[in-house]
C-alpha cells in the first residue's frame, strides 16, 4: 500500500497482485431480490473478479480507498475501494479522481463550454467550479467500486 499526502488529503493506493487469477462460481441467471427462485435454474459458470474489475488493460488502472461521504448518492461510500482507469478520456458525467492544487477529490464531472464543475452526490457538499485559472488535473475515471456490505464490528 502506498499513501500520498497533499496537505491534509490522503490518497491511499492499494497494491494489485495480478499474477493470481481466481475464478469463482458465478450464477449468470441473476439472483432475484424479490421472490425466491429454484436454485437449479442457475448454470454452473465461473467468473474472474480481476478480469471484471480491471478488464484487459490492468496496467492503466489503480485502486484507492474512498474517505468521506460526498459521493454517497452515486453509491460510493466512505471506506469503499474504487478502481480508477488513468487511460480513459474524461467525459461529462464521469466520476473522476481529481487533483485541485494540492488536494484530491472524488466527484462527478459536469463539462460546460467555459468551465468544468466537480459535482458532489450529497446535498451536504457544494459543487466546485474549475476555471482556466485553477491548478487542476484528472487522475483517472472510476470504472468500478468494491463495497463491503456486512456490518463491520
Amino acid at each position: 500500500m502506498k499513501e500520498i499526502f497533499l496537505n491534509t488529503t490522503k490518497l491511499e493506493f492499494l497494491n494489485l497482485d495480478l499474477n493470481f487469477v481466481a475464478e469463482m462460481p458465478y450464477f449468470d441467471g441473476g439472483i432475484p431480490a424479490g421472490f425466491p427462485s429454484p436454485a437449479n435454474d442457475f448454470q454452473d459458470l465461473t467468473i474472474s473478479f480481476d478480469k471484471e474489475v480491471f478488464g484487459s488493460s490492468p496496467s492503466t488502472i489503480f485502486c484507492a480507498r474512498v474517505t468521506g461521504s460526498s459521493m454517497e448518492g452515486a453509491g460510493i461510500s466512505d471506506n469503499d475501494i474504487i478502481a480508477v482507469d488513468r487511460l480513459l478520456v474524461p467525459q461529462d458525467g464521469d466520476i473522476a479522481v481529481c487533483q485541485i492544487y494540492d488536494e484530491f477529490t472524488l466527484k462527478r464531472l459536469k463539462v460546460e463550454k467555459d468551465c468544468v464543475w466537480l459535482m458532489p452526490e450529497n446535498d451536504s457538499f457544494k459543487p466546485i467550479q474549475i476555471t482556466d485559472n485553477e491548478s487542476f488535473q484528472v487522475w483517472g475515471i472510476v470504472i468500478n467500486t468494491l463495497k463491503y456490505h456486512r456490518k463491520r464490528k
